[in-house]
């Protein structure tokens, strides 16, 4: 969501991080945001992009993390428009992309005109990430200098298959928490190269525990092992005992 001040917040199909530390972004093309942005190119208007990363379950709070990143909001000059598309496109193929109103390409954005977007660029200024450890500022520099965990394009898929078929591990895992989080419906919440994360849902109210791996891991093989050595497992391979 794109929010300005004295416009409802404004929803962002496309929101995608480039190289020079600015973020490409949509916005309806005929929406009061557009128009103010259009009517301020050279200073811009001071906006903020929040991005919010929702768990793979249906859990009574299903929100794991916020990202605010505010800065100044400008148009992309028209004869720009086509190349940063094209930019963006190579990266990440987004559909929405199809929408954008640019020269030449408006037959292709679909004959209703009220569907179309428009491409705008955030000079970022700030960024603060949030989850239930509290929030924290991150540098620019940071944020263009991060690459995605290893897991993040499986990580829905196997917490959803750890909720749904592997109880078991869940329970040995929650076994790991404080006696005083033992009382709730523990669930996975998250999974990284450094940990996981389990979500407590009790009468109390919902709290969110970090298990952190011995050392961070880079594959299945060393995600595995380092999963068997939170469970307490003796076997960090899946072997079984010789019998005797």
């Amino acid at each position: 969501m794109l929010a300005v001040e004295g416009i409802d917040p404004t929803p962002t199909p496309v929101h995608h991080l480039l190289d020079d530390g600015s973020f490409a972004l949509t916005a309806p093309e005929h929406g009061r945001l557009a128009a103010t942005v259009a009517a301020t190119p050279d200073a811009g208007i001071p906006a903020v992009l929040e991005m919010t990363d929702y768990a793979p379950l249906p859990l009574r709070e299903p929100v794991r993390a916020l990202v605010w990143i505010q800065g100044a909001l400008h148009p992309v000059p028209p004869a720009e428009v086509p190349a940063l598309l094209d930019l963006v496109a190579s990266a990440d193929p987004n559909p929405a992309l199809l929408q954008v109103n640019s020269a030449g390409t408006a037959a292709e954005a679909g004959p209703d005109p009220q569907s179309r977007l428009t491409l705008l660029r955030l000079e970022i200024e700030s960024v603060v990430v949030a989850d239930a450890t509290g929030a924290e500022s991150v540098p620019v520099s940071a944020l263009l200098g991060a690459r995605p965990d290893p897991f993040c394009a499986m990580e829905s898929c196997w917490l959803q298959h750890m909720e749904a078929a592997h109880r078991d591990v869940v329970d040995r895992l929650a076994a790991r928490l404080p006696n005083a989080l033992r009382r709730g419906r523990v669930r996975p919440l998250g999974l990284d190269r450094y940990g996981m994360r389990l979500r407590v849902e009790d009468c109390d109210g919902d709290h969110d525990v970090r298990l952190p791996f011995a050392r961070p891991v880079d594959d299945v093989t060393g995600l595995s092992q380092a999963i068997r050595v939170l469970m307490g497992c003796p076997f960090l391979n899946g072997l079984r005992a010789r019998g005797i």
